[in-house]
């Protein structure tokens, strides 16, 4: 099955890779991890196979996210990733394909430079970045040409990137490391401080995803884990509830909160003035944490809206870009 030279915009997330097709749409969806064999270097396993590999790997093979924070932490696990991920999307291509790629808003020049070359090693003929942000906004179907603010906020794993976007370009953004993943990160530290009970990565997200909330629930609901006890090192079984996940999670949800107040407080007053008329655009997978955009609507007094099929947004909008590249340029 020959190619002629197709474009896919690609969504690099620190968690998930999604590849859009210039007329087909979102084609893959796949986990962001890598399972190396580390005597040989070979890669062994890429996207859901090697996700159920995590901490449960033996010794010589090392089951990693190649991305960490949003930029490339392994060039070398990445640059194959790329490869594996352009060649499942294609097939055999007659020529090259030209591939966008979205980056966090405020990476330095090496960083960009490292997933251009990634990509160009993994056999890109042309290598396109676009900022998060402006991405999650075409994807949300915002129209970014006109001359008003429109507030977008994209949660994914590794980053949250806020930007406030007019003209087809960013005024004021800010990119932190605090997303998906820190959420994760906190409930690991809150089970072990307050239960003696160390989990994985896997369970602290089934936690997240089915109980977890920022805001209070209606009415608590509660799950069964498994863990390590850290007194008898046995495993054992607790339930947690979601006032719980409340207390664990209520800190990285504070961060992402003060972090837009800083970037409404750097708005330009006309632009402001639009963002409280329009609202809030949510995007990205962590804005699904349950409660965050009642959490971030009661502390800024502006409608929240969380854009339709939040987690492909950044994707949709960066194929969507390559499309209109001369408008962009």
């Amino acid at each position: 099955m020959f190619n002629w030279g197709q474009d896919i915009g690609i969504d690099l997330g620190t968690a998930t890779v999604i590849a859009y097709v210039k007329g087909k749409g979102i084609v893959l969806r796949e986990p962001s991890v890598v399972a190396v064999d580390s005597n040989t270097g070979d890669v062994l396993a890429v996207g859901k196979e090697a996700r159920r590999m995590l901490g449960r790997t033996p010794g010589n093979i090392v089951a990693t996210r190649p991305l960490r924070e949003g930029v490339i932490s392994n060039y070398t696990v990445t640059e194959k990733m790329l490869k594996y991920f352009i060649n499942k999307v294609c097939g055999r291509f007659v020529f090259a394909p030209r591939i966008m790629i979205c980056i966090p808003s405020r990476v330095t020049e090496v960083e960009k430079k490292a997933v251009i070359d990634a990509a160009t090693q993994a056999g890109a003929r042309k290598v396109y970045l676009i900022e998060e942000p402006i991405a999650a906004a075409i994807g949300a179907g915002i129209d970014i040409s006109k001359p008003c603010g429109n507030m977008v906020v994209d949660i994914g794993g590794g980053t949250t990137d806020i930007a406030v976007i007019s003209l087809g370009g960013s005024v004021t953004s800010t990119s932190l490391k605090v997303a998906g993943d820190k959420f994760d990160e906190y409930i690991i530290k809150y089970i072990k401080k307050k239960h003696n009970i160390i989990i994985g990565e896997r369970t602290a997200e089934d936690l997240k995803v089915n109980i977890g909330c920022v805001y209070p629930k209606m009415q608590d609901v509660e799950m069964d884990i498994r863990g390590r006890d850290l007194i008898d090192g046995l495993p054992k079984t607790i339930t947690i509830h979601s006032s719980e996940m409340l207390e664990a999670m209520i800190e990285p949800a504070l961060m992402i909160v003060d972090a837009v107040h800083s970037v409404l407080e750097k708005t330009p007053p006309e632009l402001a003035a639009d963002i409280s008329d329009r609202g809030i655009y949510m995007t990205g997978g962590g804005c699904l944490v349950d409660g965050l955009d009642k959490l971030l609507q009661e502390k800024t007094g502006i409608n929240v809206m969380i854009a339709q099929d939040t987690v492909s947004c950044v994707a949709l909008g960066t194929g969507k870009a390559l499309d209109n590249l001369d408008s962009l340029k």
